[in-house]
């Protein structure tokens, strides 16, 4: 598979690269080294930030909690001896999503504690993101009246972030879709694996199972023995084939003739559109349920398929600008900034069209699913 991952910049900027290094003590820590550009959702507060663009997300967490809050309580090991129990957030973005999430986790370790007659022990939450991101927006909108010690902890949670068994709970919610990188292989006349060729859609599903094993294998290093780790995805049912059937296979559709509708006025070069592959993959349950079993270290507690959770026909301004919000800087790091604001417009002018054509497309994120996924790291051998 070698000639299928990007090894120039000028194709996949947001690369990461997994290395083992040993200190001199002979200890191994994992690191991803990140190259000087980094992907990173629209920060701030503005019209266009993911702050003002993630009203999906946080159905989904709205959704996922009522079941979150039966399992970490059921599954969850107390222990007196711990004086601060930590909550790993991974890929919290910015705005109130992350705070959200961690407040209902802490809520459901406090009862916990509570029934097992324990001292509740002080929480320390440490939210996680690539380096790229808004922390100062982040940390601007923390809640005052919180329960918890506030850190950031920057850097790609496909590799270590924390030191060996000092995380007692960790959680990543619409996230884990990204991939370190995409696919090199031309994919003339779309952006993603959506509708593509097998060979592009199985260079997408090998880069997602082994971006997971390394997510899964650092937390693996992190988490303490039977620690908890939530995972909330987005993905699909067994056996579908992602397709322009989909809400997100049609978006990813008019985005990329959007690209190529630039390219043939002369705005940006074909050849780079044919180069610019996505970086997100959904997966379906058996596939996120093989790479966990292949990995070892984790046992599964709980795995859980909900359909999304947005009612109704999607707004397509409130579709575009979630888009936005999400890759607009990738795009703006491969086709320059002049491009990004005609792009969109040109999104949302032909999603208006799409939509009176294909209403159903646009209803209840047609075809996609959400997997709640509750694992327990095992014991060492």
């Amino acid at each position: 598979m070698k000639g299928v991952i990007i090894d120039r910049s000028i194709y996949c900027d947001y690369r990461f690269k997994y290395e083992e290094k040993h200190d001199k003590s002979g200890v191994g820590m994992s690191e991803v080294r990140e190259d000087k550009h980094y992907v990173h959702m629209i920060g701030g507060d503005g019209p266009n930030s993911y702050a003002r663009n993630s009203a999906y997300q946080k159905e989904l967490l709205v959704s996922a909690n009522d079941l979150l809050q039966q399992l970490i309580p059921k599954h969850l090991d107390t222990d007196s001896t711990v004086d601060t129990f930590r909550i790993a957030d991974l890929g919290c973005s910015v705005g109130g999503n992350a705070f959200f999430a961690v407040e209902n986790m802490i809520g459901a370790v406090e009862r916990r504690y509570k029934s097992d007659g324990r001292h509740v022990p002080e929480f320390h939450v440490f939210f996680n993101d690539l380096i790229g991101n808004d922390f100062n927006t982040l940390f601007k909108q923390l809640p005052v009246a919180r329960s918890y010690f506030a850190a950031a902890a920057p850097g790609s949670f496909h590799g270590r972030l924390f030191p060996r068994e000092s995380i007692h709970l960790a959680h990543c919610s619409t996230a884990l879709h990204w991939l370190s990188r995409s696919p090199e292989r031309s994919n003339k006349g779309r952006i993603h694996y959506a509708g593509a060729g097998k060979e592009v859609r199985e260079a997408y599903a090998a880069q997602y199972k082994r971006d997971m094993d390394c997510f899964l294998h650092a937390r693996g290093e992190e988490l303490v023995a039977g620690g908890l780790m939530v995972l909330i995805l987005m993905g699909y049912r067994d056996g579908y084939v992602l397709g322009s059937d989909s809400s997100i296979g049609e978006s990813f559709d008019i985005l990329g003739s959007c690209l190529y509708d630039m390219a043939n006025m002369g705005k940006i070069g074909e050849e780079e559109v044919d180069y610019f592959n996505l970086p997100f993959y959904y997966p379906c349950g058996a596939e996120v349920e093989a790479v966990i079993e292949a990995n070892g270290l984790f046992s599964v507690e709980r795995v859980t398929e909900m359909g999304a959770p947005m009612k109704g026909e999607a707004d397509p301004a409130t579709l575009v600008g979630h888009m936005r919000a999400v890759i607009g800087v990738l795009v703006e790091e491969r086709f320059g900034s002049g491009v990004v604001e005609e792009l969109f417009q040109l999104h949302l002018n032909k999603t208006i069209e799409r939509a009176r054509e294909k209403p159903f497309i646009y209803q209840s994120c047609h075809r996609e699913i959400i997997h709640i996924v509750l694992l327990k790291r095992n014991n060492p051998s």
